[in-house]
């Protein structure tokens, strides 16, 4: 039995490869036009662009509907160059943001296959640590089994 709980041991040991950095692996995977379409993602999703955006609508805005005339660049109230920009952005940055999304759907799916791989492998060194904690069990209350007939 002893011999057999060995063998489980060399057994796992055989089964155990390196855990693997998804996110090196991902990275190097990635075209260099990937990686500007997740820098898009990571920073158009933030305060700060988001504040840039703002500032930039009401500048554009306030300027235009409270400078004088002859200085106004795009009439109140069709604003039709401030819309035109405004759409440009948006149409550029949508596939964008969308492609960046899917990099990092696939990088979320590597992680999770990378964690599962982990789950299985402590799972079966946690099944053979029972095993052997079984067996020095068994051997442990052998030796009280004897020690107490040799008291008797």
């Amino acid at each position: 039995m002893e011999d057999n709980r060995v063998k489980s041991l060399e057994e796992l040991k055989k089964l155990r490869s390196p855990v693997i950095n998804t996110f090196k692996q991902h990275r190097e995977r990635v075209s260099k036009l990937d990686k500007l379409a997740l820098w898009i993602t990571e920073h158009v999703g933030t305060m700060g662009f988001f504040l840039l955006i703002l500032s930039w609508t009401v500048i554009w805005l306030g300027w235009n509907m409270l400078a004088p005339k002859e200085m106004q660049f795009d009439p109140f109230p069709a604003f039709v160059l401030w819309l035109f920009i405004s759409n440009m952005i948006q149409i550029f940055l949508m596939p964008l943001i969308m492609i960046g999304q899917n990099l990092q759907g696939k990088h979320s799916e590597l992680r999770a296959q990378s964690d599962f791989e982990i789950n299985i492998k402590a799972e079966r060194e946690i099944e053979t640590i029972l095993s052997h904690l079984e067996n020095q069990n068994e051997i442990m209350m052998k030796i009280l089994k004897k020690l107490e007939a040799d008291k008797a």
